[in-house]
């Protein structure tokens, strides 16, 4: 299956995006893992992340092409298998592993942590899949709609940024919120 034929252009706009990917993505998961407080808090941490406007992290503005250590509109970075965040996280983590290795094999990614996190920038589906499944592994139940305080506390437990930005994580949810539930 080649993802990139099915792309949007950049930026996606937050309704485009939860119609086209995160959605869809969803639904290739099982149903106890949709529902309008996952869609939010994906959509959310895709604007936080990468503005719906990068697929791979930008480290200098003046120079877009070069890329960070993060991949897909969710910004995931590759992680280690010591460190177990990230797509090292996902894999090696007993409520997902099983998941996203169906996920690979329905997107023809192999399932090995590297060529999963290299598919990211090339597979939104499969990024917003492994975005849904990342916070699946979190212990704690999905914040209620219109918590964005607890929401902010859920992004950074499981994304773990280096930079946090909480000033624009309430425009973002907001915003994510707006379009789930309008």
């Amino acid at each position: 299956m080649d993802a990139t034929k099915s792309l949007l252009p950049l930026p996606i706009f937050p309704a485009t995006a939860l119609a086209r990917v995160i959605r869809p993505a969803l639904a290739t998961l099982p149903a106890r893992m949709t529902s309008a407080p996952a869609e939010v808090m994906i959509l959310a941490i895709m604007l936080q992340e990468s503005r719906l406007a990068h697929r791979w992290q930008v480290v200098d503005l003046k120079r877009p092409e070069v890329k960070g250590p993060a991949r897909g509109l969710a910004q995931f970075e590759l992680g280690t298998q010591v460190s177990r965040g990230g797509v090292w996280g996902i894999y090696q983590h007993a409520a997902s592993r099983t998941y996203l290795q169906r996920a690979c094999a329905a997107r023809g990614v192999a399932f090995e942590p590297r060529a999963i996190w290299l598919a990211l920038e090339r597979d939104d589906i499969l990024a917003a899949v492994c975005a849904r499944l990342l916070l699946w592994t979190d212990p704690q139940a999905l914040p209620a709609l219109d918590d964005s305080g607890t929401a902010w506390a859920l992004y950074i437990r499981t994304w773990r940024p280096g930079k946090p930005k909480p000033e624009t994580w309430t425009g973002n949810y907001r915003t994510a919120l707006q379009a789930v539930a309008p």
